[in-house]
C-alpha cells in the first residue's frame, strides 16, 4: 500500500479510470438528462479520460522515471486538448486544479489539497454553476477527504465514499434528475473516477454497483444514451453545441465569457497558460466562434446541431446495402493479408499498444462506407470501440461492432459475410458464425503470475481456452496437441490454426496429425498469421 502518490500510481489510475468509464458508458450515457437528454455524457468523459492516459503514457515514453508532477501535468493537459462536451471540460478542468497541488508532492496532505483545488477549479470554469451536478460530487468528495486525517488510502477512500454518498442525492437536488428517476451522469463518472483513484492506491477494489436509478413519485421514463434513442433538447434550448480550443492570453478570457455567456448556455471555460478549452450551447454558432477569434486562436472546432444529430441517429435504422464494408483490426501481417483477402479492410494494431477509440474512427473513415461491421479480434477493445461507434454514429454511419475475442472467430464472421444481404442479416449471420467458433492459443509467458491452471514462470508455454489458462508446461508441441484435444473434445467440424510468428516449422504438422488421429472427420487449415501475441493460434466450429 502506497505511503505517497507517485508518476507510476498516476499511470495505474488513468488505465483503471478508463477501463471504469469504459465498463460504464453506455448506463453514464442512459443517464444523462442535464444539461441536455442527448445521451453522451458517458461517451465524452470516455473520450476525455482516453486523451489524458495517452498524454501520460508519452510522458512515460519521453522520461524513463517522470516525477510526478510530470505525469499529473500530462495528464490534466491531454484531457485538456482532448475533453469532450460539457462534462469532459469540466473534468479537465478538475483534473488541472488536482494537478497544481500535486507538483508540489504526493503526501496525503497535499492529496487532500489537491482535491480542494480540483473542486474549486471545476465550479471556477462553469459560467452558472448547478447542484446536483458532477461540481457537487466532486465538492462532497473534497470536503470529506480535508475533514480527514490518515494515510493515502484512507484520503482515497473517503473522498470515494463520500462522492458515492454525494451522486445518489443529485436527485433532490435537481428537479430534471427528480423527474427522470436518474442520478447525475456526469457525478456517476467522476465516481468511478475516484473509486479507481482508492483502487490504485490501495490496489483494492471499492467500486461497487451505484444505483443508476431510484423510485419516485413519478414514473420512470425511458432515456437517451442507448442506440437509437438519443433525444434533442427539447423547446427553448440553443440549438448548436459549440467546442473549440482556444490559444488566447488569460486577460482575454473576461470579455469572451462575458460574450458567451450572452449568446447561450451551459458555458464551460477550462485550462489556463495560455490554452483553453471553450464549450457552450448555442443558436447562434457562427458568432460563438467569432467571439473566440476575437480572443486568440480558435482551432479544432466542432459545432453540432441537436437536431441534425437526433435525426441522424433515426437514419441509421433504415435498411440499406449501399456502400458497406468490414473492418478487421489484426496484429500480424499474416492475418491481415487473410482479412484482405477475404475482403475486409485492415487496421493493423500494434502488438504493444492496442488502438484507441480515435484511430478507430479514422480507420471507419477511411471505409468510405455508410455501414460498416468492425471486427475487433480483442477483448480489450470493447470500450475503446463502443465510444469510437457512437462518434461515427453522429456522422451518419451506421456501424455494427462484432466483439470477437480472437481473429480466428473475425476470420470466421469474414467466411459468411454477405454485402448483398441486409445490413441486419449480415450482422445476425456473422455474430452467430463468430460465436460458434471456439478459440484458444498457445503463449510463452513473460514472468511469474498466477493463472486458473497454477503459478507459471517466465517461459513457461500457456495454453488458454477462451481466455484463460488452463494447461502450463514447457514443450510447445505437446501443450499444442493437449490443447487442441480438449477443444475436439467437445466437437467441431472445422479446425483452424493460425502461426504466429517464430512459431516451430513442426508444430503444425503435428497438430494436423494429433487432429487426424482423435477426429478423422474433421477438416483442418493452417495459416501463416504472423502475429506476435501467440505463437498459435486456434479456433474450432
Amino acid at each position: 500500500m502506497l505511503d505517497t502518490l507517485d508518476a507510476t500510481t498516476v499511470r495505474t489510475w488513468c488505465r483503471l479510470a478508463l477501463t471504469a468509464l469504459g465498463q460504464a458508458r453506455e448506463e453514464i450515457d442512459a443517464l444523462n438528462v442535464y444539461p441536455v437528454p442527448d445521451g453522451d455524457t458517458g461517451t465524452n468523459l470516455y473520450l476525455t479520460v482516453e486523451s489524458a492516459a495517452e498524454a501520460v503514457e508519452r510522458c512515460f515514453a519521453e522520461q524513463a522515471e517522470p516525477e510526478l508532477g510530470s505525469a499529473m501535468a500530462a495528464g490534466a493537459r491531454g484531457a485538456l486538448i482532448g475533453a469532450q462536451g460539457n462534462s469532459g471540460v469540466i473534468l479537465a478542468q478538475w483534473l488541472r486544479g488536482l494537478a497544481e497541488v500535486l507538483a508540489l508532492g504526493g503526501e496525503p496532505a497535499d492529496l487532500r489539497k489537491g482535491l480542494l483545488r480540483a473542486a474549486e477549479s471545476a465550479y471556477q470554469a462553469v459560467a452558472e454553476p448547478v447542484e446536483g451536478t458532477l461540481l457537487t460530487v466532486a465538492a462532497a468528495a473534497a470536503r470529506a477527504a480535508a475533514q480527514g486525517a490518515g494515510s493515502l488510502a484512507e484520503a482515497t477512500d473517503t473522498a470515494y465514499r463520500a462522492a458515492r454518498e454525494a451522486l445518489l442525492r443529485t436527485p433532490s437536488q435537481l428537479a430534471v434528475l427528480a423527474e427522470a428517476g436518474v442520478v447525475d451522469a456526469g457525478g456517476r463518472g467522476l465516481v468511478a473516477i475516484l473509486g479507481t483513484l482508492s483502487d490504485a492506491v490501495t490496489g483494492q477494489t471499492p467500486m461497487g454497483p451505484v444505483a443508476q436509478r431510484r423510485e419516485f413519485d413519478r414514473p420512470v421514463r425511458p432515456l437517451g444514451g442507448c442506440e437509437g434513442h438519443e433525444r434533442p433538447p427539447g423547446p427553448g434550448h440553443p440549438a448548436f453545441e459549440v467546442i473549440y480550443l482556444l490559444d488566447a492570453p488569460d486577460q482575454a478570457l473576461p470579455t469572451l465569457r462575458a460574450e458567451l455567456a450572452g449568446l447561450g448556455d451551459s458555458l464551460v471555460v477550462g485550462g489556463g497558460d495560455g490554452l483553453w478549452n471553450v464549450h457552450v450551447h448555442v443558436d447562434d454558432a457562427g458568432a460563438a466562434v467569432e467571439a473566440g477569434v476575437r480572443a486568440g486562436r480558435p482551432y479544432q472546432i466542432r459545432i453540432t446541431h441537436f437536431a441534425e444529430a437526433a435525426a441522424r441517429a433515426g437514419e441509421r435504422d433504415r435498411e440499406t446495402t449501399a456502400g458497406r464494408a468490414v473492418l478487421s483490426v489484426v496484429t500480424g501481417a499474416g492475418l491481415a493479408e487473410l482479412c484482405e483477402q477475404a475482403g475486409a479492410h485492415v487496421l493493423h494494431a500494434d502488438p504493444d499498444r492496442p488502438p484507441a477509440s480515435a484511430e478507430l474512427v479514422t480507420a471507419v473513415r477511411r471505409c468510405a462506407a455508410r455501414e460498416v461491421i468492425l471486427l475487433l479480434n480483442d477483448p480489450e477493445l470493447r470500450a475503446a470501440a463502443g465510444a469510437a461507434a457512437d462518434q461515427l454514429r453522429q456522422d451518419g454511419v451506421r456501424i455494427a461492432v462484432l466483439p470477437t475475442r480472437s481473429p480466428v472467430q473475425g476470420l470466421a464472421a469474414l467466411a459468411v459475410h454477405e454485402p448483398a444481404r441486409r445490413f441486419d442479416e449480415d450482422v445476425v449471420a456473422m455474430t452467430s458464425a463468430a460465436g460458434a467458433t471456439r478459440y484458444a492459443e498457445l503463449a510463452v509467458a513473460e514472468g511469474e503470475s498466477w493463472t486458473m491452471a497454477g503459478v507459471c514462470q517466465a517461459g513457461d508455454v500457456l495454453g488458454l481456452i477462451d481466455g484463460d489458462v488452463v494447461v502450463i508446461g514447457a514443450d510447445l508441441v505437446a501443450i499444442g496437441e493437449e490443447l487442441l484435444g480438449r477443444m475436439l473434445a467437445a466437437g467441431g467440424e472445422l479446425v483452424t490454426l493460425v502461426l504466429g510468428e517464430g512459431a516451430p516449422a513442426e508444430l503444425a504438422d503435428r497438430l494436423v496429425a494429433h487432429a487426424r488421429r482423435q477426429r478423422p472427420e474433421v477438416d483442418t487449415v493452417v495459416y501463416d498469421g504472423r502475429q506476435q501475441s501467440a505463437t498459435l493460434l486456434i479456433g474450432v466450429e
